[in-house]
């Protein structure tokens, strides 16, 4: 599992897998940033190039949501491959995305929940570890009926006051 943080590249391109799925792509740019002491200034050190692939409900928000150059942290599976083509070779580096949002540090988002059909055929043994995403387990089900049912949560420990830990 690997996390980055970068810009959006490419505005993303919604398809199908072979299999029907669908899925959105897009290149993400992740440039390293370092602080130089002897300028007093902050140069780039290198872009690193990545293609991300998003599976249905995420690929689809991610095509509404994402445009070129937005600041966005994306979290999945990393798959790196080699290529040839027209005499050319080089090396892919891919993330089959579980979590993709924007990078807050930059700007603002707002978000609007969809709604999710109940899911089908499922029992509360099923979980989505290990599925790969041609399979899809909908391991949310119920959680909004489950949050309506819950106790109101308890945040008076989030109270203004003195930092916790604080020495007098």
């Amino acid at each position: 599992m690997v996390t980055i943080v970068g810009r959006v590249a490419t505005d993303p391109t919604q398809g199908q897998t072979g299999g029907g799925v669908p899925v959105t792509n897009f290149r993400l740019a992740s440039t390293h940033r370092r602080f130089d002491a002897a300028t007093q200034e902050w140069t780039d050190a290198g872009t690193n190039w990545f293609s991300v692939a998003a599976f249905r409900s995420l690929g689809e928000n991610a095509k509404a949501s994402l445009r070129t150059g937005d600041s966005v942290i994306v979290t999945g599976r990393l798959k790196i491959r080699n290529w040839e083509s027209n005499g050319k070779h080089g090396t892919s580096v891919d993330i089959d995305a579980d979590a993709i949002g924007h990078d807050l540090r930059w700007g603002t988002t707002a978000y609007r929940p969809q709604s999710r059909p109940a899911a089908a055929g499922l029992d509360a043994t099923s979980t989505a570890e290990g599925n790969s995403p041609e399979e899809e387990v909908d391991d949310d089900a119920g959680s909004e009926q489950a949050m309506q049912d819950s106790e109101p949560l308890d945040l008076s420990w989030a109270a203004p006051g003195p930092a916790a830990g604080a020495m007098s």
